[in-house]
């Protein structure tokens, strides 16, 4: 059984149905929620193309991050770098999506933070609903949670006006992940839904 399988069964099992809808802007307590459980389970993916943000989607050490640090041609090799808890750890490329954007990648076995996931059901949309996501730390301005709405983009991803980078988590207001940041914008980033990283998974995995 490869590793894509305990992450797509664990991706399963987190999953959680969605609200008729988020219509309500998230409170300072969710935005609250939301930073604790980014600080716990972000991490630095180093890769042969550049540096970049990750998420810690499988208990065993796999994280979600953007295509960008590691491209398409390296998959099945450990060429990657997790940087998690002051240490960096070797990581394998699991998959590397480069029409959706996205990539797997695995740190050495052990229990790490995390995330939940959250799904919509099927035929809703993440047009309209609040979500969360964490701006970077500056010089001058330690990182904070900010909340904003979603846009349509260009099937099957969605805009958000935040200045996040590729890699980042996009939360919903209880701190559940509902989709990864693939790109910047010019006026924030563009972000896959989790439901297309699931089917991606499924995909990759095989029969």
């Amino acid at each position: 059984m490869s590793r894509l399988s305990p992450l797509l069964l664990s991706l399963c099992l987190l999953a959680l149905p969605a609200l008729a809808a988020d219509k309500a802007r998230p409170s300072r307590a969710d935005l609250q929620r939301v930073l604790e459980q980014h600080t716990r389970s972000v991490v630095k993916v180093s890769g042969p193309q550049r540096t970049g943000h990750g998420v810690i989607v499988g208990a065993a050490g796999q994280v979600l991050t953007s295509v960008e640090p590691v491209g398409e041609e390296y998959v099945g090799l450990q060429v990657a770098t997790v940087e998690h808890a002051g240490q960096a750890l070797p990581a394998r490329v699991l998959l590397a999506n480069g029409a959706l954007k996205v990539a797997v990648v695995a740190a050495p076995d052990g229990t790490y933070p995390a995330v939940a996931v959250r799904l919509l059901k099927d035929g809703d949309s993440l047009e309209g609903r609040w979500v969360v996501g964490v701006v970077p730390a500056t010089r001058s301005r330690p990182a904070k949670p900010e909340a904003a709405q979603v846009s349509r983009a260009p099937a099957p991803f969605y805009d958000v006006p935040l200045a996040l980078p590729p890699g980042s988590p996009v939360f919903d207001g209880d701190g559940r992940l509902v989709a990864v940041v693939v790109q910047r914008t010019r006026r924030g980033c563009r972000v896959l839904p989790m439901g297309e990283v699931k089917v991606t998974l499924a995909s990759a995995d095989g029969p």
